[in-house]
């Protein structure tokens, strides 16, 4: 039986790869390197950031959360929501100005190339870190499967993903991750029914096993004492503001998510893609939740011991009671996540080493050579890939896997947001106050992160406003001649 579900796994793997494969006679230049050449149609770009935005640890963090505790994790989503609003408003128009290939581009058009390089570097190294969390959570569900090592499983999924990532570009990243979303989605959906078909009662049994225990319960709308206001990670405040801050981070300044809204046709349809991919967003996060309380209500009404690693909760359900075959196509659907994930990270990774870093630094955008440049993107795509090989390796004593990416992230998300607020909204701050706003905000953000309890959701709004507020200060004090507003 467990030969009839690898046959089914390997058959995925080896069609997706071959199918992202195939893009790599359209790509002719960076634009389609990088960019999809701006052809794809906005549906298309919105499944593309629903993936970028989720990934694996969605597909078996998310059930672990709800089986752990409840569904107050869906307050941040709120906050999503209202990010998208303040992204589309001041965000994209400045994006669309001009043809940029990446975030930082905004940057040096206000600041200079400095600040720049900052941005940029800051990014490298935030993304660097936070998608190793993800390749090391893909090898916990290849491990469930296959019994192998995790050495042996982070390399088996970087090698399949950078094959198809180094030959299609951008291109083989949103077609691949339209199929790739649609599987797991599908996948969630069909495990879900199979649960319940486990659960005597059904549907009508979790309710009655969960709600009593408060399981079900979305908003938390408590204040408390300041101490515990801001030591609670999943709270409605928590959720709209942090969710919101958060959001607009990723979404507005991370090249990563950046570079699928740019690859829009126009500012248009890239609205139209960022605010329906949080209609799917919503409802990816409610089903795994749901997920999530069904399998706590099987465990309860079985006497089962959870496992020791909660996050494999869910990978290790789907490999143990579900019928051959079926199984393996759900295991497929969660490598599917992480392969669209990662895919996305090594082109965005390697779009702001080349744009923003090999480029500028060898005499300008004129003097460049489409082709050469196009060799060069492809070897930053596999120098990547082989870093993040090795922080996936040291991932695996972060914490749970979902929470140790978004706090990751949240940690450098608030210099960025900062320095691109203070681009956007101000006149008078110039490229080393902003230099300094950023630095001021990283510095206070480490020490809150290492030295202090305070929810992970709260970081992004604590160092955006450190970052500006310092801004502001140093420029009233050093007297520069900034370029103008965005």
């Amino acid at each position: 039986m467990r030969w009839l579900d690898l046959g089914v796994i390997v058959a995925y793997l080896v069609g997706i790869t071959w199918f992202g494969s195939r893009f790599r006679s359209s790509q002719n230049s960076l634009k389609d390197y990088f960019l999809g050449g701006r052809r794809a149609p906005w549906w298309a770009i919105s499944l593309s950031i629903v993936s970028a935005e989720t990934s694996t640890l969605t597909v078996i963090g998310t059930p672990s959360l709800s089986f752990a505790g409840n569904f107050g994790f869906l307050q941040l989503v709120f906050g999503y929501l209202l990010a998208r609003l303040v992204i589309a408003t001041l965000f994209l128009p400045a994006y669309f100005r001009g043809e940029m290939y990446t975030a930082y581009e905004l940057m040096r058009i206000r600041f200079g190339t400095r600040i720049r390089r900052l941005t940029a570097g800051t990014f490298l190294i935030l993304r660097a870190l936070a998608e190793g969390v993800r390749v090391f959570a893909i090898s916990i569900v290849i491990s469930v499967v296959l019994g192998t090592g995790e050495m042996a499983s982070i390399a088996a999924i970087l090698c399949l993903t950078l094959l198809y990532t180094y030959e299609g570009g951008m291109t083989a990243v949103i077609w691949t991750d339209v199929i790739q979303m649609t599987l797991y989605v599908v996948g969630a959906v069909a495990s879900l029914f199979l649960v319940l078909q486990e659960i005597p009662g059904g549907w009508g049994h979790v309710i009655a096993t969960a709600e009593p225990l408060g399981k079900l319960q979305v908003f938390d709308f408590r204040i408390g004492p300041l101490a515990e206001f801001f030591t609670r990670t999943y709270s409605f405040w928590a959720g709209i503001i942090g969710g919101c801050f958060l959001t607009t981070a990723s979404h507005g300044t991370e090249q990563l998510l950046v570079q699928r809204l740019l690859a829009a046709k126009n500012e248009r349809e890239s609205r139209a893609a960022l605010f329906s991919s949080w209609v799917v967003i919503f409802v990816q996060f409610t089903l795994f939740l749901i997920v999530g309380v069904c399998l706590f209500t099987l465990y309860k009404d079985h006497g089962w011991t959870p496992p020791a690693v909660t996050d494999s909760i869910y990978p290790r359900f789907i490999w143990e009671r579900l019928p051959a075959g079926l199984s393996g196509l759900l295991i497929a659907a969660i490598l599917a996540a992480a392969m669209s994930n990662l895919s996305a990270a090594l082109n965005s990774l390697a779009s702001t080493t080349v744009m923003d870093f090999l480029r500028p630094l060898s005499g300008g955008e004129e003097s460049a050579n489409e082709s050469v440049w196009l060799k060069r993107a492809r070897l930053a795509t596999v120098a990547w890939g082989v870093i993040l090989a090795g922080v996936a390796l040291l991932a695996r004593n972060w914490g749970g896997v979902l929470q140790a990416g978004l706090s990751i992230a949240s940690i450098i998300y608030g210099s960025l947001l900062g320095v691109f607020l203070l681009g956007l909204l101000t006149r008078r701050v110039g490229e080393i106050a902003a230099m300094c706003g950023m630095l001021a905000g990283l510095a206070v953000m480490l020490y809150v992160r290492f030295a202090t309890p305070i929810a992970f959701t709260w970081y992004v709004l604590i160092g955006t406003s450190m970052t500006f507020g310092t801004g502001l200060i140093v420029s009233l004090f050093l007297k520069e001649n900034p370029r103008a507003a965005v």
